[in-house]
């Protein structure tokens, strides 16, 4: 698989994000740590594609077309086996996010809560336009500034104090969209 095709088929576009994480670069730290998780899967290196991609993401921010090509040759595979995870499970990202990326859950509970007006507040009080999002190819919408990036999330497992939302890994619980202000004023830095 080409790098033209790789990058046509990853929707790693730039976004205004981009700026808050770092290019993609195979460090020697990054080098160990890959090494190391490798060596929990001595039966098949390809097991360890998850846990690599979940670094990558980590570091920086999403999985980018030159990432999944060093994941591929890390473990001695066709970059299109890790494209396939990569578009198969919906956590992992293709574009950056903001510097405080919001998912917001919109499962029956919440959604039944006020999910979706959540959403609507959030997007206002960020300058956020969801038109052209979609729910699995594109699912991430970011503020024009690139501090704030939402995008629906399947249930995050607190039904009973919907709605609920995380921002980056922080959970929050009960935040109705007059909260929304609030909460976005917790991650003003």
């Amino acid at each position: 698989m080409s790098g033209s095709i790789l990058e046509e088929t990853i929707a790693s576009h730039e976004t205004p994000g981009t700026p808050f994480y770092p290019p993609f670069a195979v460090t020697p730290e990054l080098e160990a740590e890959a090494d190391e998780r490798i060596s929990h899967y001595p039966a098949s290196k390809r097991s360890a594609t998850l846990p690599l991609l979940h670094i990558v993401q980590h570091k920086f921010g999403y999985i980018s077309a030159a990432a999944i090509e060093w994941v591929a040759a890390k473990l001695d595979l066709e970059p299109i086996k890790v494209v396939e995870v990569v578009t198969f499970y919906p956590g992992f990202r293709q574009s950056a996010p903001g510097k405080f990326h919001i998912r917001v859950c919109r499962t029956l509970s919440c959604a039944m809560g006020g999910s979706y007006e959540l959403m609507e507040k959030l997007c206002e009080l960020t300058g956020i336009d969801r038109s052209s999002s979609d729910s699995h190819h594109h699912p991430i919408s970011v503020s024009p500034c690139g501090k704030f990036s939402v995008e629906f999330a399947e249930c995050l497992a607190s039904c009973g104090s919907a709605p609920v939302c995380m921002v980056n890994d922080d959970f929050h619980e009960g935040i109705s969209p007059d909260k929304a202000e609030g909460l976005l004023g917790n991650y003003s830095a």
